[in-house]
């Protein structure tokens, strides 16, 4: 019997309450993650496949990234995300755009940054054309040309997964 090839990973990650599960069920096409307002929902890592053109992928759905660990089960999150970025082929760095740039923005893309792997930056929540004008801010970040998308309204995707394409292999014919 043939070995199943293993599918290449992308890590959605970012600070808590940016969209990540939100973006993730929406690319899965399946709403697996459960998504809220509160923070903190996501406390462990969450698969599913995800499959466009002939591009065939897993995505891992994280936790927020946090500054400071208070308890044992933020740290245990936080732990999650490591693992993820670890095990990632990609990174998908998520950002609120209703949102100016934060400090934890800032300290999450610096551990991202520190994985190696290649990062592609997504602006959610730009649900509209004015809202759309505050994907420039995101340049700041140094990760390269942020695709705005709102993943609550599927708007974007078609760019966003043309760039994580670029970091994906090839599939086979």
């Amino acid at each position: 019997m043939p070995k199943k090839k293993k599918l290449p990973l992308v890590a959605i990650c970012g600070r808590p309450n940016v969209g990540k599960s939100t973006l993730f069920n929406r690319l899965i096409g399946k709403a697996r993650a459960i998504v809220h307002d509160e923070v903190g929902i996501t406390r462990d890592r969450y698969y599913g496949e995800a499959k466009w053109d002939e591009y065939h992928v897993r995505m891992v759905d994280t936790g927020g990234m946090v500054d400071e660990a208070p308890d044992a089960i933020t740290r245990a999150m936080q732990e999650q995300v490591y693992l993820a970025l670890k095990e990632a082929q990609v990174v998908l760095f998520v950002l609120d755009s209703q949102q100016p740039l934060t400090k934890l923005d800032y300290d999450a893309r610096d551990i991202v940054l520190k994985s190696g792997k290649p990062v592609v930056l997504a602006a959610n929540k730009l649900d509209n054309a004015k809202l759309r004008e505050n994907v420039y801010e995101f340049y700041e970040l140094g990760l390269g040309e942020p695709i705005p998308v709102s993943s609550g309204h599927n708007l974007g995707f078609d760019a966003l997964r043309e760039a994580l394409e670029a970091h994906l292999p090839k599939p086979e014919p």
